[in-house]
């Protein structure tokens, strides 16, 4: 994925966009996720010089014309090139590019697009890092651009991703186990209608909540039930209770899944989804409509919110002969540079 070469002049830098399989706002609390890179991409063509970075855009309105070095990330113009220029800035980039950038990924569902614009923006700037270098400075360029406190589970799971895998992420020390995904287990990301946003959206407020629970009970994902349930506040109680809980359900995924058990996989990722619903407030009615739509389907083992919600996407786990509306979606390799020339 990286190389301490000078790079060829024309390269094409590909990031795929991920869906998280259980275990959404975890990451930030310290917590364990199973994302999986998607085989669905944002990909930017280029060729590398000058003192600029030009990007035009198949499926984004307007032009990036962004002078190096980068300032003023989040005023940067059309909308999307700030988190173009917030990798640029957290780089300190000075040798640019100039080229296009196109994905297959749907705008505004919660797969990542945003972090994958980042990371390959990354590598087009040329960023050796380790994977989980290259994640932790695409976050930091994210929250610069957006001033959404996200946490780092999008970007480490696309730098970090392996074919044919998902990965247990432990984000109390961001470390990486493989969970392979059976050939009988078929992901299908269905859109509910509705665009996900986070900026204006309660994602910091609900992070400050947690964060609120913790300086009361210690680190969340192992804070016990009974101290949870004894916090004053409900509300607090509430958000320790989905951080805690979700926790323990990805534990339990991640070995269903390796055990091929898809039933109880199914079953996980309904309790996370009222978990999300009930417990961390991030669903939505048409989110949750399309959950219990997909779960009376037929051969359809579960469904749940995928990402930080307020709208965007639900995955579904479903035998394989399923056919439903949406992306069906394997598990990717994680972002590379391939050479033009």
């Amino acid at each position: 994925m990286s190389s301490k070469q000078p790079l060829p002049e024309q390269f094409r830098a590909i990031a795929p966009g991920r869906v998280n399989l259980i275990g959404d706002h975890t990451d930030y609390m310290g917590g364990l996720a199973l994302p999986m890179a998607i085989n669905l991409a944002t990909t930017i063509t280029a060729s590398r010089g000058g003192s600029r970075i030009e990007l035009t855009s198949e499926q984004l309105e307007g032009t990036l014309d962004l002078p190096l070095p980068a300032s003023n990330a989040h005023l940067a113009s059309p909308s999307w090139g700030r988190y173009v220029a917030g990798v640029a800035a957290e780089l300190g980039s000075r040798l640019g590019f100039v080229g296009r950038v196109s994905s297959t990924l749907p705008l505004g569902s919660g797969l990542s697009s945003s972090a994958a614009l980042e990371v390959a923006t990354a590598l087009a700037l040329g960023d050796s890092g380790s994977p989980f270098e290259i994640a932790v400075r695409c976050q930091r360029a994210e929250q610069l651009a957006s001033g959404v406190p996200c946490g780092i589970m999008d970007q480490l799971a696309i730098t970090s991703a392996t074919l044919g895998n998902a990965m247990l992420i432990n984000f109390s020390d961001n470390s990486v186990t493989n969970v392979a995904i059976p050939e009988e287990a078929q992901f299908w990301v269905i859109h509910c209608g509705q665009e996900r946003k986070l900026v204006g959206s309660a994602y910091g407020e609900r992070r400050a909540q947690a964060e609120a629970a913790a300086a009361l009970l210690g680190p969340l994902p192992q804070a016990d039930m009974i101290s949870i349930n004894a916090l004053a506040d409900p509300l607090l109680r509430r958000r320790a209770r989905h951080v805690q809980s979700e926790c323990e359900r990805v534990k339990e995924f991640a070995a269903a899944l390796a055990n091929s058990e898809l039933d109880q996989c199914g079953r996980l990722m309904l309790q996370s989804h009222a978990s999300l619903r009930d417990d961390y407030e991030v669903s939505t009615p048409t989110l949750n409509s399309l959950v219990m739509q997909l779960c009376t389907t037929p051969g359809v083992f579960g469904a749940r919110v995928t990402g930080a919600g307020f709208g965007g996407c639900v995955v579904a786990l479903a035998d394989p002969e399923v056919e439903l509306e949406g992306w069906r979606v394997s598990p990717s390799a994680g972002a590379r540079v391939e050479w033009l020339s």
